[in-house]
């Protein structure tokens, strides 16, 4: 039986992963998190309270569970709060790691990362692996800096990059384009959508999957783990708006600067997956996929 701690399980990637391992016989799950738990669930795994800002805490909780493996979920994730708070960037995606390899180090723990597409300065999109990172805002570089310091750790490590996630939790706490497209267009609402920014938007259920994939198979270096469509947010909006029948022209495609944001997002990213294919075995669904993934969670919560 392998132990997996999970951190960040009140977030989306947390709550998804814990769905994904809860009640599998092979696995004891831990899930962690700042605060109480807002899982749906409450059977299948144990649940801690665990502050990644807090070093004594997080030895209490992994000295009491002993896990075998990691998968570090947890992070500040939103650009712009980023580029307003540095020191509180720096501690959530940097510190807190380093607080997490020391642990990870004591008891010879697997460590799994999650990292992002922003560690790149968006030129030359799609990435593989092997590109050399260039961030070009302070979020980017707090995860790239964490990556260094996964990799000079010692441990047996993954980083498990992706590309802006998107999905539901029960609670529906958290909205995502494809939610504001087809409620703005429901209501007759006209929307201006960016066309110039590039990506492979990722399902959380599949980014999920292939963070289990490479824990369970203790894979070690960097995966890129996203969708493979390569598209823009108004692909992604006229892709909505065609799933659900919905008026068209009420989106207008517009460029990154119609938009005043206060930090630099890299215009064309999105990944090459051919090594977490062939190594890991990921097959992530399509973006129309997605939706209707999305669509059947909407179903059973609104019952």
């Amino acid at each position: 039986m392998q132990k997996i701690l999970i951190t960040g399980a009140n977030g989306l990637l947390g709550q998804k992963l814990v769905h994904l391992l809860a009640n599998n016989p092979e696995i004891k799950l831990i899930a962690t998190a700042r605060g109480k738990s807002r899982l749906s669930i409450s059977e299948g795994f144990s649940y801690e309270e665990m502050d990644l800002c807090n070093p004594a805490q997080i030895q209490e909780v992994i000295d009491k569970v002993r896990p075998d493996s990691i998968i570090h979920t947890a992070a500040m994730t939103n650009v712009d709060i980023c580029h307003q708070n540095p020191e509180g960037c720096w501690e959530a995606n940097v510190t807190a790691v380093e607080y997490l390899i020391e642990q990870c180090q004591r008891h010879n723990i697997y460590l799994c990362h999650v990292s992002t597409d922003f560690v790149f300065d968006g030129e030359n999109g799609p990435y593989q692996e092997e590109d050399q990172p260039a961030p070009i805002s302070i979020y980017g570089k707090s995860k790239y800096e964490a990556e260094l310091r996964v990799q000079a750790s010692g441990l047996r490590w993954s980083i498990i990059r992706t590309v802006l996630v998107y999905g539901i939790v029960p609670d529906m706490s958290r909205s995502n384009i494809i939610l504001w497209v087809k409620s703005s267009l429901e209501k007759g609402q006209a929307i201006k959508v960016v066309s110039d920014q590039l990506r492979t938007p990722t399902l959380a259920e599949d980014l999920a999957i292939g963070c289990w994939l490479a824990t369970q198979k203790q894979a070690q270096g960097i995966y890129h783990i996203s969708g493979k469509d390569f598209m823009s947010p108004y692909d992604m909006a006229i892709a909505t708006a065609d799933y659900f029948a919905l008026d068209k022209t009420l989106i207008t495609e517009v460029t990154a600067d119609t938009f005043t944001q206060e930090a630099k997002r890299p215009p064309r990213t999105g990944f090459i997956l051919d090594k977490a294919i062939h190594e890991l075995g990921y097959n992530p669904v399509s973006f129309e996929e997605g939706i209707s993934v999305m669509v059947k969670q909407l179903k059973a919560i609104q019952k």
